[in-house]
């Protein structure tokens, strides 16, 4: 049967915190780390969502508002947090109609990546174990132009935006983590993905066609949140190769563990490029 969250060890006197914690694949993260023992922060962009969200969680629960949308939140946020064991980066935005970040970022690449990479780079300092990043099998779409990474300059398209951000978002965990590992430290960085899973992801596309589609999928295919959920968890507590990616066995579905990802996911050469546009983008810097 392979993991799931009745098989996460103890994480008593740990911290951990969760972005897009209040609904779908964020929030089962932070209710089973919380039964688990974390001390769990749900950090989110809408509070009174993320204190609902909390009310129907045991344990250690604390709500603490992120926008990944603005960069002075991002700032703030980390500045307000203190020793922390794992970061998961799991909030994100699926195929939505083209709009703009505060900050000038198209939504996607500056929610599903810019806005985390900024905010794990501020935490780093305060970091003792690993940074989970939510990736998806959209990456295999993916192709990211450092050219034009906030679509100024062609025909926007919601889709391959979306795999853009996501295959972004394994880029910067290999490139994380070969600075994290060139640094001589004992931080790690993983990658996750859940499959196909049914969440409130697929309702915001804004396509009148498109939506329903999805919706039906959801119903016919898709697999629970609390399934979706289980690749970050393990990635958040099971001891992996540095740099793992880990999902369902079968793409969307099977036994949880490491995966293979895109050839472009594996490219150094386009990581490391990618980690110097988005410090240009977002003024920050790898500080460890």
């Amino acid at each position: 049967m392979g993991f799931t969250a009745a098989d996460l060890p103890s994480f008593a006197g740990r911290r951990v915190i969760v972005t897009g914690a209040n609904s779908g694949l964020g929030l089962v993260t932070a209710r089973e780390l919380a039964r688990a023992g974390a001390s769990v922060i749900l950090a989110c962009r809408d509070t009174a969502k993320g204190d609902a969200a909390a009310a129907g969680m045991s344990g250690d629960v604390g709500v603490r508002r992120l926008d990944l949308q603005d960069l002075a939140s991002v700032h703030d946020f980390a500045d307000s947090i203190g020793l922390v064991d794992v970061l998961v980066n799991n909030a994100g935005i699926m195929a939505v109609p083209y709009a703009i970040t505060r900050d000038g970022f198209e939504s996607q690449i500056g929610t599903n990546h810019l806005g985390h990479f900024a905010l794990t780079n501020l935490l780093l300092p305060k970091l003792t174990d690993r940074v989970v990043t939510v990736s998806s099998l959209m990456h295999w779409s993916g192709v990211i132009s450092l050219k034009d990474l906030n679509w100024k300059a062609r025909p926007y398209s919601a889709w391959l935006a979306y795999g853009q951000s996501k295959l972004a978002n394994l880029l910067f965990t290999s490139e994380l983590q070969r600075r994290l590992t060139a640094a001589g430290t004992g931080l790690r960085a993983h990658a996750a993905h859940p499959g196909y899973s049914a969440t409130n992801l697929q309702g915001h596309t804004g396509n009148k066609i498109g939506t329903p589609i999805w919706l039906t999928l959801n119903k016919v295919a898709g697999a629970s949140p609390e399934y979706g959920a289980n690749p970050t968890l393990y990635a958040a507590s099971a001891d992996v190769a540095p740099d793992s990616f880990i999902g369902p066995k079968f793409g969307a579905r099977g036994p949880i563990g490491p995966v293979g990802r895109s050839p472009l996911a594996r490219d150094a050469t386009t990581a490391r490029q990618l980690w110097d546009l988005s410090e240009q983008l977002t003024g920050t810097q790898f500080p460890l």
